[in-house]
């Protein structure tokens, strides 16, 4: 809002735009076609109405201009240099901005921006995200460090706390303390077909003279269009009858500079702004878990080709991380991500992530075998194995792969593969392989390492037994009771639920624990009529009896439905098999015998309609406060019944804050605290793209998302919340991006091994991601402090003899460019151009 102190009629600021989705009801194919409509007629309109300015953002549509009707771009390039076409926002697209990591919003920034500035010389200092749903704090703090000043969104219009904000612009605060001049708009961003005028006209008649909104977005959107002649002819009657304002056509960086002249009298606001369509925090959740796992492959393969490139073992795979990363970050779009689109529009984000996952796939495995040299040999009946963590810290865990042996086994024995390193046998077992056969053939490992930050050498010898180890672990008066020195698990064997599970002599969780429950839900995949689903569950999974259980998985004969399957030194492995109405699940209790975490692995088989599915956590004590992971920040999360939006971890305190429970996920965004249990969103059923709550097609079938098998990964931890809130950031990484674990015949070249690409000195701090620079073959580093305590640590680079100590301020991201011939490290922002480190108002 704008007081006017003088006589002249203040300034409205008309920015016309065309928001325009590449998919939603449409597929992305029918999305370029009318990019190039849209943006043909706005350069018709620029040409012949002197006073019209243009505004539109979106990398991926110029692209697909220059691509596909090169003649057109140039025209537009033309524009943008006479001022009557203006570049707003910036970014590749319009993402999703609460499920896109950390990096990934910087990568869409740091390519959309790349482009405008190599396209057209602009360097865009206003973002834009008209249509996301829902807007992470952790943004602030990225759109400060990649250049920008100003923000514009428009939804959500109610939000948690936003009483706080006095009108439509506000100051908004990072995480860090970092600061962007921010305008939630209120009114739509889009005017109907050829109403631009009447619509106009009706709004300055409502403002109030002495206090207007300056800014009047308009122009046809979602399947593009913006402006026509009408438009255009109607706005410049309704400017010539104006006498108490002057509407201009303007540009967003115009409107928000004058703005800016009194940002000191805002209201200021360090929240996010969430929830709006919580739904779609979980819907079509089959594409949040692909792109989550691409997310991880990239900034691993980064990692990794990295070391490998710096030290002159392959050439650095710009172009085909280029190539994966746009896969991604398309991906993310906010009709495709949030799961709103078609059914063909789900088909085709599904091709595009799995074209990401074989670019990096094939390019982890190069980096992977470059980084192998220097390895002696090793004699066929001893196959190695070689892991590679791409982590600049130590990672204790539980390594998972299969090899096989030189030939099949037919004598009727069994070969045992233990694990040694440097001679010393480590915890290990072999276990039932993935192909489920009787033939003795594939070794499924299980081993427990302490992963060094590079490559890590392990060898097996294989022992010839009369028969598989048998299982100690059982059954008795109807429990399953795991006990080691750390934590103590019981399993009801008539529930097939955790009733017990105890860290350091505390309970952590009550009884009838890690129970899938049925909300019900509707046919709308935004979940826009709701912020929170209903406490009381419709039903709730149980036991499946033996022969029930045994015919769901393939079983000729009736076993238990909780049942022990693998036992050994290193882990322990029960399983249960559950059903509800037209569905069915297995699950999978993983239980270390070191440390206080264990796995819960959830393999459903849905077939409901309208109905959602959570994981229910009752938690021991009386529940405190929520606490998740965000993009670059650790958001409070409603702890009152609303949907909340979280990454790879979320923590439930105790109300004296004395313990603390903690989930990673790899690949799941909504949860909720009911009863005092945390409740992770599996999966939801609505409609493909129902913009009812209960309306469908009555005559006809109408298809539902994500019926059919899901699997599920989370890790539970547990102790006192100091420790796990220090800690969580970087075990939810290492879960994510998991070492590279390979058995591998090196061919025992005698070269020097290749040296890890970096390493931190502390237990916090991380390096959320590492690649060459997008200009010359410098390092990239990204470090983190995924706390609210300032950290420091001693970073080294050995590929590159660079040494350096480092502070981070409270969740402070940092940028650091090594030289690749010198070692000279220097700070730069996010677009990795030279700027010297602030120190955060935070700290």
């Amino acid at each position: 809002m704008s007081k006017s102190k003088s006589n002249k009629p203040p300034t409205i600021h008309l920015l016309c735009n065309s928001h325009l989705d590449p998919a939603w009801q449409w597929t992305w194919q029918d999305g370029a076609s009318d990019a190039i409509s849209t943006f043909r007629t706005a350069a018709d309109l620029c040409e012949e109405f002197d006073e019209f300015v243009f505004n539109h953002n979106e990398s991926i549509l110029y692209e697909w201009i220059e691509q596909l009707e090169p003649a057109l771009f140039e025209r537009i390039r033309k524009l943008v240099r006479q001022g009557k076409w203006s570049i707003i926002g910036g970014w590749y697209l319009q993402p999703d901005c609460n499920m896109p990591g950390g990096e990934s919003m910087v990568r869409q920034i740091l390519i959309g921006k790349n482009y405008f500035k190599e396209k057209f010389g602009v360097d865009v200092k206003a973002g834009v995200n008209f249509d996301s749903f829902g807007h992470s704090r952790g943004l602030v703090q990225i759109l400060a460090k990649s250049g920008y000043s100003y923000y514009l969104c428009t939804r959500p219009n109610d939000f948690r706390r936003c009483e706080e904000i006095d009108g439509d612009t506000f100051v908004w605060i990072g995480f860090d303390g970092s600061e962007i001049l921010t305008r939630r708009n209120n009114a739509s961003y889009a005017t109907r077909v050829n109403s631009a005028g009447p619509t106009l006209r009706r709004w300055l008649e409502k403002m109030d003279k002495h206090n207007p909104d300056t800014l009047f977005l308009w122009g046809v959107g979602d399947h593009g269009g913006g402006a026509s002649r009408k438009d255009l002819r109607d706005i410049r009657k309704v400017i010539a009858r104006q006498k108490d304002f002057n509407p201009v056509h303007s540009t967003l960086e115009g409107w928000f500079k004058e703005v800016a002249k009194k940002q000191d009298s805002l209201s200021r606001f360090a929240y996010d702004m969430n929830p709006t369509s919580p739904g779609c925090y979980t819907t079509m959740i089959r594409l949040k878990q692909k792109h989550r796992r691409l997310e991880n492959e990239i900034y691993s393969l980064e990692k990794m080709a990295s070391a490998a490139a710096l030290q002159g073992l392959i050439d650095y795979p710009k172009t085909q991380i280029e190539q994966a990363l746009k896969a991604a970050l398309f991906a993310e779009f906010h009709d495709m991500l949030p799961g709103s689109g078609i059914q063909d529009v789900e088909g085709d984000t599904v091709q595009l992530l799995e074209y990401g996952l074989e670019i990096t796939a094939r390019e982890k495995l190069r980096a992977f075998f470059a980084l192998a040299r220097g390895q002696r040999p090793a004699h066929i009946d001893n196959p190695p194995i070689l892991v590679y963590n791409p982590h600049p810290f130590n990672v204790s865990g539980l390594v998972e792969l299969e090899f096989h042996l030189h030939d099949f086994n037919w004598r009727g024995t069994f070969f045992d593969a233990p694990v040694y390193q440097n001679g010393r046998l480590l915890p290990c077992q072999t276990e039932t392989e993935l192909a489920g056969s009787h033939l003795d053939w594939a070794k499924h490992e299980v081993f427990w390492a302490d992963l060094k930050p590079g490559m890590n050498r392990f060898d097996t010898k294989l022992n010839e037994l009369k028969g598989k180890p048998r299982l100690r672990l059982e059954a008795r008066n109807g429990r399953i009771r795991f006990k080691t020195q750390d934590m103590e698990v019981v399993i009801n064997t008539r529930t097939g639920l955790v009733d017990r599970w105890r860290v350091g002599g505390k309970d952590v969780v009550a009884s009838k624990a890690f129970q899938p429950v049925v909300i019900k839900d509707s046919a709308n995949p935004w979940g826009y009529d709701f912020r929170r689903y209903k406490a009381a569950p419709e039903g709730r999974f149980t036991l499946m009896s033996a022969k029930e259980g045994s015919a769901f998985s393939g079983l000729s004969s009736a076993v238990p439905s909780v049942r022990i399957i693998e036992d050994g030194p290193a882990r322990s492995v029960v399983e249960a098999v559950f059903a509800w109405g037209r569905s069915r699940i297995c699950q999978r209790y993983k239980l270390p015998k070191f440390g206080t975490e264990f796995e819960v692995e959830t393999r459903v088989v849905w077939g409901e309609v309208h109905k959602c599915l959570k994981l229910a956590v009752p938690f021991a004590r009386p529940a405190g406060r929520f606490l998740g992971q965000v993009a670059y920040g650790v958001q409070e999360l409603p702890n009152d019944g609303d949907e909340a939006i979280s990454h790879k971890w979320q923590a439930l305190m105790s109300e004296d804050e004395s313990l603390a429970l903690t989930c990673i996920d790899n690949g799941i965004y909504g949860s909720d605290i009911r009863g005092g249990a945390l409740r992770l969103t599996l999966l939801r059923s609505p409609n493909y793209s129902n913009q009812g709550s209960e309306s469908v097609l009555e005559d006809r079938h109408n298809p539902v998302i994500d019926v059919g098998e899901r699997i599920y990964r989370f890790w539970f931890n547990a102790g006192p919340t100091d420790e796990r809130l220090a800690h969580i950031d970087r075990e939810a990484l290492t879960k994510n991006e998991v070492p590279y674990a390979l058995s591998f015949f090196p061919p025992g070249d005698k070269v020097d091994k290749p040296k890890p690409l970096a390493t931190l000195s502390d237990d916090v701090l991380q390096i959320a991601a590492a690649k060459i620079a997008e200009k010359g073959n410098d390092l990239i580093l990204r470090l983190f402090n995924p706390t609210c305590t300032a950290r420091r640590s001693t970073l080294s680079v050995p590929c590159l003899g660079a040494r350096r100590r480092v502070e981070l301020g409270p969740f402070e991201i940092r940028s650091l460019r090594i030289k690749a011939r010198s070692g000279k490290i220097i700070d730069v922002d996010l677009m990795e151009r030279p700027a010297p480190r602030k120190q955060s108002s935070q700290q």
